[in-house]
């Protein structure tokens, strides 16, 4: 069931975790989630859901190989997608929470000062 903006708490905020390649125990998610409040709460508002996927890139191979894909879908507006690659879960979680929240932060700010227009189509306090 799709939910309409502004009718969840931060908390409540629908919020998946998805890993491909890569095993998370209880302890990491609830890190995941967290996080997630600490960054995107104010802007619970205007977010429908939110979407976190861990991959281990290369496999057993190792090396720099864990990629954190984070995609917020906002009410109204474009979805904000951004991606970290780090060798450790919670540094590629950190920048890619830090890019998504400027990110968000941005698009939601344009939205906000889009100019009124009145019933004519002109913007309000404009000449003819």
């Amino acid at each position: 069931m799709k939910r309409t903006a502004g009718r969840a708490p931060a908390p409540l905020t629908p919020a998946n975790i998805r890993v491909d390649g890569v095993t998370l125990d209880a302890e990491d998610r609830a890190y995941i989630r967290r996080r997630l409040g600490e960054k995107l709460g104010k802007y619970a508002s205007s977010i429908e859901r939110v979407t976190v996927r861990v991959h281990d890139v290369n496999g057993p191979r190792g090396g720099i190989d864990l990629l954190c894909r984070i995609k917020v879908v906002l009410s109204g507006l474009p979805s904000v997608v951004v991606e970290h690659q780090a060798a450790l879960l919670k540094p590629a979680l950190t920048r890619a929470l830090t890019g998504a929240e400027r990110t968000v932060r941005q698009t939601v700010q344009r939205k906000r000062m889009r100019p009124i227009r009145s019933a004519a189509g002109r913007e309000v306090g404009q000449g003819r």
